[in-house]
C-alpha cells in the first residue's frame, strides 16, 4: 500500500489514512468477535436436532455465508487500498483528504470531507471524490463558486473554508 498525492490512486483504490484503520479495524472485527457469534449461533442450533429440518441451523449457515463473503470483500478492498494525501496544489484548495465547509445554492451549509468511493457516508459528512459533486468541487479554492449538474438540474456550491 503505497501513498499517492491528491486522490489519484494508480492501480488501486484511494483511500485516506483514517478509512484504511477503520477498513482493518472492520476485518477485525468480523474474523474475531463476529466469527465466534456466528459459531455459538451454529452450535446451539445444531443442538436443536435433525439438521435436515432445522430453520435455525439453516438460516445460521446462510449468515455464515454472508459474513465470510463481507470478510473476503474487505480484504479484497484492503489489498487493493492505496493511502491518499490530500495536499493539492495550496493550504487553500479542497483536495482528496481535506474538509470543507461547503454553502449549496439554497443556503444549506455542508461540512465534507472528500474521501474515496468506498468510503463515502454523506450523514458522516464524507462525500466522495468520484461523485458528480466531489468531483465538481476537487482542487477549488475557498471562494470558489462551483456549478454542478444533476439529475434535478444545476446546482451551485461554494467553497466557504476548509476546516
Amino acid at each position: 500500500m503505497g501513498a499517492q498525492q491528491d486522490g489519484e490512486a494508480e492501480g488501486g483504490e484511494a483511500i485516506t489514512a483514517e478509512g484504511l484503520e477503520a477498513l482493518k479495524a472492520e476485518v477485525a472485527r468480523l474474523e474475531g468477535e463476529e466469527r465466534e457469534t456466528m459459531a455459538a449461533r451454529l452450535k446451539t442450533a445444531r443442538e436443536l436436532g435433525d439438521l435436515k429440518e432445522n430453520a435455525e441451523y439453516h438460516i445460521a449457515k446462510e449468515d455464515q455465508a454472508h459474513l465470510e463473503t463481507r470478510i473476503r470483500d474487505l480484504k479484497e478492498r484492503l489489498a487493493n487500498a492505496v493511502v491518499t494525501e490530500g495536499t493539492g496544489s495550496s493550504a487553500d484548495t479542497f483536495s482528496f483528504g481535506t474538509t470543507a465547509e461547503v454553502t449549496d445554492s439554497e443556503g444549506r451549509t455542508h461540512t465534507w470531507k472528500l474521501v474515496g468511493s468506498t468510503e463515502a457516508d454523506l450523514a458522516a459528512g464524507l462525500i466522495s471524490a468520484e461523485s458528480p459533486i466531489g468531483m465538481a468541487l476537487r482542487d477549488h479554492k475557498v471562494g470558489d463558486d462551483v456549478a454542478v449538474e444533476t439529475p434535478a438540474g444545476t446546482r451551485s456550491y461554494r467553497i466557504d473554508r476548509l476546516v
